[in-house]
């Protein structure tokens, strides 16, 4: 019996589905957290990690809507799915065969992130929804995001012999793309400093950041979008030049149209005064555009071609006659 399960191996699929299940969860967080922010549901459950003293669940309250507290359990209990989630994958990842050590530690960082959330919502909670809280607590789920996808790009190649990848793209492309990247990622810190200025703070009686005011970081969030859709421009021309593969171009496209519909959005978002749905299509817009980046990232290399017997004995017998 015990050899039997010793000898047990992951399937793929299901590595992948859980792969994909946690790009989903990690995104999907965000997104109701944003919720649980436009209606003011952030103290709908007072306490952490019970919903109100000696209650883990909602209980009536004089002083707290029931819609609210249900609406911030709601999404509490969206995180207990997403700890589940993100330990199936370490243990889907332990018992892979052969052993993958790369996608174990990207496995790895699923739960990690979600203790990092955690205690982060805790303190969000507990220090009534400071909005340099609450914007880390939002923020965390970028890089989760990214890392996610790539979780599901090794895991799409566990049919492969070795985890071993080769670059698909030179090194300028690369380079373009982690410099966009990186203009990608101030956007949405900037975009969080939108929100924390603005109407929709998760509490009425929450203090917003007043170090600048809304017209200001709209203006700047507005300048790093047309920056990055800059960069994306000149990356389509990289593209085009060094003749690309397929799968990177077309990657590339989505990642072109979401933006451009997450840019749309945001403006008509801001032209109506920030109305509460499309705030939360916003963020899931912001996390669907960092899944549209990682994908593309993850196209720029592929599994390296396993080496045949014969190939193998053609490098090493050089080194073997080598003094």
């Amino acid at each position: 019996m015990t050899g039997a399960m010793t000898r047990w191996s992951t399937p793929p699929a299901l590595m992948r589905v859980l792969a994909v299940l946690a790009v989903i969860g990690q995104g999907g967080i965000a997104v109701t957290g944003a919720v649980v922010r436009v209606t003011g549901s952030g103290l709908g459950c007072p306490t952490w990690p019970e919903c109100f003293p000696g209650s883990l669940v909602p209980t009536p309250h004089p002083k707290v809507a029931a819609l609210h507290q249900w609406v911030e359990f709601g999404n509490r209990m969206l995180g207990i799915g997403l700890v589940l989630v993100a330990g199936a994958c370490v243990i889907a990842a332990v018992f892979v065969r052969p052993r993958r050590r790369r996608l174990l530690w990207l496995a790895c960082a699923m739960p990690l992130g979600v203790v990092a959330q955690a205690v982060l919502g805790g303190i969000t909670v507990l220090t009534g929804l400071a909005w340099y809280t609450v914007a880390p607590h939002f923020l965390v789920s970028i890089p989760l995001v990214w890392l996610a996808v790539l979780l599901a790009r090794d895991a799409a190649a566990l049919d492969r012999g070795s985890e071993a990848r080769v670059t698909t793209v030179g090194r300028q492309v690369r380079g373009l793309l982690a410099v966009s990247a990186a203009v990608l990622g101030a956007l949405l810190v900037v975009g969080t400093l939108v929100t924390s200025a603005g109407p929709h703070a998760g509490d009425a009686s929450t203090p917003r950041l007043d170090a600048f005011s809304v017209p200001e970081l709209a203006t700047a969030h507005a300048d790093l979008l047309f920056a990055f859709l800059g960069l994306l421009v000149g990356l389509g021309f990289l593209l085009h030049a060094v003749g690309a593969p397929r799968p990177v171009v077309v990657r590339f496209r989505v990642l072109v149209l979401v933006t451009l519909a997450q840019g749309a959005l945001g403006g008509v978002q801001y032209a109506l005064g920030v109305p509460e749905v499309l705030v939360a299509f916003h963020v899931l817009g912001a996390m669907v555009t960092t899944a549209a980046m990682a994908w593309l990232w993850a196209a720029t290399t592929e599994p390296a071609a396993p080496i045949r017997p014969a190939e193998a004995d053609a490098v090493v017998a050089p080194a073997l006659s080598a003094p």
